[in-house]
């Protein structure tokens, strides 16, 4: 009995132990088992590169409800893979924007840096000037010489001439001295200046003469329908066709400029003679061009009276033709 005893006594005593064992290890198991948290990598940032016109932007730093608790951060917090393992490629850092392409400055960013920034900008460099040709130089033209004037002394047997002729031979030499222009449309001296017929119109009209045209050509058939008109078809000036010509006569052109109209007398003149000094002759009148001494004269001059025609003008036209002259109608003693 005793041995039964002991034997069920150690019975229990195994029993126990095993209850006892079994107990520590159901509560082992049954205990609960903290969540294991995988220690978070902080991300060392890349060593920053100070510029003077990029700076990066300060993280937001993480609300203290996401740390509260062991809990909360293994819940609030994002994948290990999504904030430990970045790509470089997804973050800007302040290298790439500093380094970056010429092509990523035309983000809204880029551009408006480069813009605050006055050495971001590059000038506009001016195209190249074309260079200019010299042009040429405009030829300078003569300067014309003084109207010339002349005294009724210089003129060869002007004692002898008929009072009216000397009359109005006064008059025309007088206004030589004025220094009058050939003002085209003008036949008045207090203009400044005369065109050719406007001069004859003027000198004859204040010589008493009435019914005076104003036109070359129509002073040109005024004389001819008065029977006065000689012709002269010779380019000489030793032609017989100037036996007849006499002090006071009226003398006529064509081709002085270009005209369409028939006749086409362009230019008339008086006939003073000849010069005492060099037997030349000479007449007066307005011209803008024609020659005293070799020299041209621009306004009412003295002229020298020359029969052979000028050369062709730069348009190939035909230079000035003398065509005749003829007595001044009412004139006593022309």
């Amino acid at each position: 009995m005793t041995v039964a005893m002991a034997i069920t006594s150690q019975g229990r005593g195994t029993k126990d132990e095993e209850e006892s064992l079994g107990d520590k290890i159901k509560h082992f198991f049954a205990r609960p088992t903290p969540t294991p948290h995988k220690p978070r990598k902080k991300s060392t940032p890349a060593p920053q590169k100070e510029t003077p016109t990029h700076s990066p932007s300060p993280r937001a730093s993480p609300s203290p409800s996401a740390t509260a608790s062991p809990e909360a951060s293994a819940t609030a917090s994002p994948e290990p893979s999504a904030t430990a393992k970045s790509s470089p490629s997804a973050m800007t850092t302040p290298e790439t924007l500093a380094t970056a392409s010429p092509t990523a400055s035309s983000t809204p960013d880029a551009l408006s840096s480069s813009l605050l920034n006055p050495k971001a900008v590059r000038p506009i460099s001016p195209p190249p000037r074309a260079k200019r040709s010299p042009s040429p130089s405009p030829v300078a033209k003569p300067t014309p010489a003084p109207n010339a004037t002349l005294s009724s002394a210089e003129i060869s047997g002007y004692d002898r001439y008929p009072p009216e002729v000397r009359k109005m031979i006064d008059l025309a030499l007088s206004l030589t001295s004025q220094n009058l222009d050939y003002k085209y449309g003008s036949a008045d001296p207090a203009n400044g200046g005369m065109d050719c017929s406007g001069f004859i119109y003027y000198v004859l009209s204040k010589s008493g003469m009435s019914d005076v045209p104003r036109d070359a050509r129509e002073q040109y058939t005024w004389v001819r329908k008065a029977g006065n008109f000689q012709a002269v078809l010779a380019h000489s000036d030793d032609t017989f066709e100037l036996d007849a010509l006499k002090p006071g006569d009226l003398l006529f052109w064509s081709g002085t400029y270009s005209v369409d109209r028939d006749p086409p007398i362009t230019h008339t003149m008086i006939y003073l003679g000849r010069e005492k000094a060099t037997n030349h002759r000479i007449m007066v009148g307005a011209s803008d061009g024609r020659t005293y001494k070799g020299q041209s004269r621009f306004g009412v001059s003295v002229f020298d009276f020359k029969v052979s025609r000028a050369k062709a003008t730069e348009d190939n036209r035909p230079g000035p033709a003398f065509v005749g002259y003829a007595r001044i109608p009412g004139l006593p003693g022309g």
